[in-house]
């Protein structure tokens, strides 16, 4: 599953298959983007906010290949899903995915841009629901990696699962996106594909992902 690559002293030199499907990778969101604003009345103001999404989703596929997971016992793989799932709900609920207050407007599908949109939108009396794609993709790759390493503890027994409450590469990501919610809120979607700063947001996804793949706790 792991992309193939060549190290070689001072240089890291992808191999020809990872160039050839990071450039279909790279082309394919362009012509997305450029699909999206030749058929939409939109006006692309800020090309690093039209980015920020695809750095989100490129480094979860890449993190992805990078990792599999390692064989284990179902109750292992249940242990590791329970997880996943706790963890996801965790960072959607700080990263801005839900919100337990809402405006009783119902569900729409928000066609912002590519990455951004298509969002569904659900406000109800007592929870709002904004999945913006790149951010579904983001957590659930996160929550990937740390099943991951839970299943990775688990061989070494009841020390190295709570070796994992120590772990840095897990609890960053949490951390990091409790600082980092407010540039995220869900009760401003339009307003925050168009203004927000997520240059911080994006750091602290990317080194999240960095890592949980690389994993410190080894």
């Amino acid at each position: 599953m792991g992309a193939s690559v060549s190290l070689t002293p001072g240089r890291f030199v992808p191999a020809r298959k990872t160039l050839l499907y990071a450039a279909l990778v790279l082309n394919g969101e362009l012509a997305a983007v450029l699909f999206y604003f030749a058929v939409s009345s939109s006006v692309p103001t800020d090309p690093v906010v039209l980015a920020y999404p695809f750095v989100w989703i490129n480094a979860a596929i890449w993190a992805v290949w990078r990792v599999d997971l390692p064989s284990a016992s179902r109750r292992q793989y249940a242990l590791a899903a329970g997880v996943a799932v706790a963890y996801f709900l965790l960072l959607g609920r700080f990263g801005g995915l839900y919100m337990f207050h809402g405006a009783d407007l119902g569900a729409r599908i928000s066609w912002l841009s590519p990455g951004w949109g298509p969002a569904f939108v659900y406000s109800g009396t007592a929870l709002t629901v904004s999945l913006l794609p790149f951010k579904v993709v983001g957590y659930a790759t996160l929550s990937y990696l740390v099943a991951a390493t839970v299943l990775d503890a688990a061989k070494t027994g009841v020390a190295g699962l709570l070796g994992l409450f120590a772990c840095v590469s897990c609890t960053w990501p949490v951390a990091a996106t409790v600082f980092t919610g407010a540039f995220g809120s869900a009760s401003a979607l339009a307003a925050a594909a168009q203004s927000e700063p997520y240059a911080l947001s994006t750091a602290v996804f990317v080194s999240s992902v960095l890592l949980l793949v690389w994993r410190p706790t080894r």
